[in-house]
């Protein structure tokens, strides 16, 4: 991609997704319209009772807090023991963001990293974490492993992001996984920055709603060993609660990291509004409308995994989340463009990294009437 430059010299690649245009654009000669399975915006009603909690709390004429109230910081400290294992978390320790992608694109330079630290990303993962160290003017490794790293690399990883369940992959890394993780980066004086905004969003073994495990966070004891020292957990409200518009997110974690990064975010102005912090207090309060919303995606996927697959496609990972990572073994815009020429506008795996040249990514997240045509043109 060519590099758009800015007039003080940043250079950044182009949006990605601009290279969707002509696909759409096939997409939408179908017949019954395109059925857009690119990107993960949620589709689905903004839950009434928190809609309820953003007008009530229009009448907001003061300057919010950038740590938030304390009333939604208990809440998000409730919400870690109730549904993510982790008792305990000091209020003081959790802070609101404006949504997650801007707190991932500005952590390592709110982090103090420096030119010649490193930040470690997955191999297949979502661009932002790398936008983010170019931000820093610091460089980006991917790789889903510190033990691929040559000794110098190693020695220069400041920043660890963790993205489980992942996207586009929808691979979950369980406790073990993580444990070892946290110790190596412990070893190394590395902060491990984990993005679970997918983690409500568990299927098969981590399905809670159907016997299975709940997807571990970073705080979780049996990952961080009772320590929260070097650990962010990053979580949105934008997937489980169809809270995309509102930008509401939080991170959570290390008491030292957490005083300066709300520190410079006074700095910065970088603040969650006061309505929206009290729509994510009730949010965060209420479990019955995750699982009614969980339970709209488990039938769409239920609905769409046995279609792709006769339609010649190998769904690979895919454990958790949104999105149905898959493969036809051919080149990416070959199933792109296939996929288009049904009506389907997919995700092209090579958005996510080189590792993921030859996927696509089929995302849940149109209504049950669009699954259905999808379905439809898959099978005919």
């Amino acid at each position: 991609m060519s590099p758009a430059v800015n007039t003080f010299g940043l250079a950044l690649p182009d949006y990605p997704w601009e290279a969707m245009a002509p696909y759409l654009a096939k997409a939408s000669e179908h017949p019954g319209g395109a059925v857009n399975l690119s990107i993960g915006t949620p589709v689905d009603p903004t839950p009434a009772l928190v809609q309820d909690a953003l007008s009530a709390a229009a009448n907001a004429p003061g300057y919010p807090t950038v740590h938030g109230t304390l009333a939604l910081r208990e809440a998000i400290a409730g919400w870690f023991q109730r549904r993510r294992g982790v008792a305990g978390l000091d209020p003081r320790d959790v802070m609101p963001t404006v949504g997650s992608k801007e707190l991932v694109a500005w952590l390592p330079l709110l982090l103090g990293l420096k030119p010649g630290d490193v930040v470690v990303r997955p191999k297949v993962a979502y661009p932002t974490y790398d936008i983010g160290a170019t931000l820093a003017g610091v460089t980006s490794v991917a790789t889903d492993s510190l033990d691929e790293l040559d000794a110098a690399t190693r020695a220069r990883v400041r920043l660890i992001w963790v993205n489980s369940p992942g996207n586009p992959t929808g691979s979950v890394r369980d406790a073990e996984s993580l444990r070892s993780l946290v110790a190596q980066a412990r070893e190394i004086g590395a902060v491990v920055a984990s993005d679970e905004c997918y983690a409500e969003l568990g299927w098969g073994e981590w399905d809670v709603q159907r016997g299975g495990n709940p997807v571990p966070s970073i705080l979780d004891p049996r990952v961080s060993g009772g320590s929260h020292d070097g650990l962010l957990a990053v979580y949105s409200l934008s997937k489980q609660s169809n809270l995309a518009g509102y930008r509401a997110a939080f991170v959570a974690g290390d008491p030292a990291l957490m005083a300066n990064l709300v520190n410079s975010r006074k700095h910065a102005g970088m603040i969650v509004p006061y309505p929206v912090q009290e729509a994510m207090r009730v949010a965060v309060g209420d479990d019955a409308h995750v699982e009614a919303q969980k339970d709209l995606y488990r039938g769409r996927r239920e609905r769409l995994v046995p279609a792709l697959r006769g339609f010649g496609l190998d769904i690979r990972n895919s454990d958790a989340g949104l999105y149905l990572w898959s493969t036809a073994g051919e080149d990416t815009w070959t199933t792109v463009a296939r996929l288009a020429g049904l009506g389907i506008v997919v995700g092209p795996g090579v958005f996510y990294g080189e590792a993921g040249n030859g996927f696509v990514r089929v995302a849940l997240t149109g209504t049950d009437e669009r699954i259905d045509a999808a379905v439809s043109r898959l099978t005919a």
